[in-house]
């Protein structure tokens, strides 16, 4: 049995030129499956029915190898499961067809691929890391206000003279940073119930004050 599967990015974007090469294919009209999602999209509703359908013997049938995987390790990955579960794959543009030898060698081709790009990025992180240890860095998100920063905020919000716009652009960070500084100052005040001393005033926006 032929089920085949296609993907367009958008609800605007139309399947047809997929569907018809399906049908070209030998797919019939019930058995054409479309999904409306990006590329790097993990929810594929149509892409999950489909393969609970394929049964041992079955063959997926697709235009592009493109349209069926998210990345190149995830594709292969999803010709590993079929080829385990005796399920063929057809990419009819690309003139693949794993029931054959040719098509087995062009995955087995992409399996390299797939492990030299997880290579890759590994050796990228591991190169990114030492070069911010060098720089006497750890890992982990570079803060986006320096101390000095974060207390000079924090003055000109206590002072009630700047709203959280001018100093986001007197210190050239966006407001959500300015606001998340003053939100975690806030949180570290102990609450006693009584007034000792000057205490942030709440970063959350207010009514009767400029943002």
């Amino acid at each position: 049995m032929l089920i085949g599967y296609a993907r367009v990015s958008t609800a605007e974007q139309n399947p047809a030129h997929q569907i018809d090469a399906l049908h070209r294919a030998g797919v019939g009209t019930d058995d054409v499956h479309v999904d409306h999602a990006s590329g790097a999209k993990a929810s594929r509703p149509q892409l999950d029915l489909v393969l609970q359908l394929l049964r041992a013997g079955d063959t997926l049938v697709i235009t592009r190898l493109d349209r069926l995987g998210r990345s190149v390790l995830h594709l292969v990955t999803l010709g590993a499961q079929l080829r385990e579960r005796g399920i063929g794959l057809r990419v009819v543009e690309q003139g693949i067809d794993t029931s054959t030898v040719e098509g087995r060698a062009m995955f087995g081709m992409l399996s390299v691929l797939a492990e030299l790009q997880r290579e890759l990025i590994v050796a990228n992180t591991r190169d990114g890391l030492a070069a911010a240890r060098a720089r006497g860095r750890n890992g982990g998100r570079r803060p986006k206000l320096t101390v000095a920063q974060a207390v000079h905020a924090q003055q000109l919000y206590d002072g009630r003279e700047h709203t959280v716009a001018q100093i986001a652009a007197l210190l050239g960070v966006p407001r959500t940073t300015v606001y998340g500084h003053l939100n975690r100052a806030l949180a570290a005040v102990p609450s006693t119930g009584a007034s000792t001393g000057s205490v942030p005033v709440a970063a959350v926006p207010r009514s009767g004050r400029a943002q």
